[in-house]
């Protein structure tokens, strides 16, 4: 379900994409707006589910998370319990920063940031332990090329 948004709206949602630490008066300034009606339209738009959460973007690499995985998953199971438990078992994992569920021959993709090749086995052997999986291919990403949050408005 999309939200209806003006030109303004997009304008502060780019701003607060680029950096959300900045002032309401900034902001204001940067939309051409003042600081009461870029508050209002922020509040609504949190109510409407269009800003989420604000966090802090972290280095990984500063972290000593060099590797970054993408982990291709098929499975023979399908059943709504397996479901369940491969879900509760990614979520606790703080390795895995992206999970989708695919269509086609893969069913599921993970992004895993790990220190090294060693930490990744160590993810990996964990993962199959606790949940039964058909095939698992691991490719190490060489260099990350382009890493954005930021959304097309």
């Amino acid at each position: 379900m999309s939200v209806r948004l003006d030109e303004v709206d997009r304008k502060i949602l780019a701003e607060l994409q680029e950096d959300a630490s900045q002032s309401l008066d900034e902001i204001a300034r940067k939309v051409g707006s003042s600081k009461t009606p870029v508050w209002n339209r922020i509040r609504k738009m949190k109510e409407a589910g269009v800003i989420g959460r604000q966090t802090a973007i972290l280095d990984p690499e500063a972290l000593g998370l060099e590797a970054c995985f993408f982990v291709l998953i098929r499975t023979s199971e399908h059943e709504a319990e397996w479901q369940k438990k491969f879900l509760k078992t990614l979520k606790e994992r703080p390795e895995v920063l992206e999970a989708h569920r695919l269509a086609g021959d893969i069913d599921y993709i993970l992004k895993v940031r790990v220190r090294n090749a060693r930490a990744y086995d160590t993810f990996y052997q964990a993962l199959i332990s606790e949940v039964k999986i058909y095939n698992v291919t691991a490719l190490l990403s060489m260099e990350e090329i382009k890493s954005t949050t930021l959304l097309p408005l």
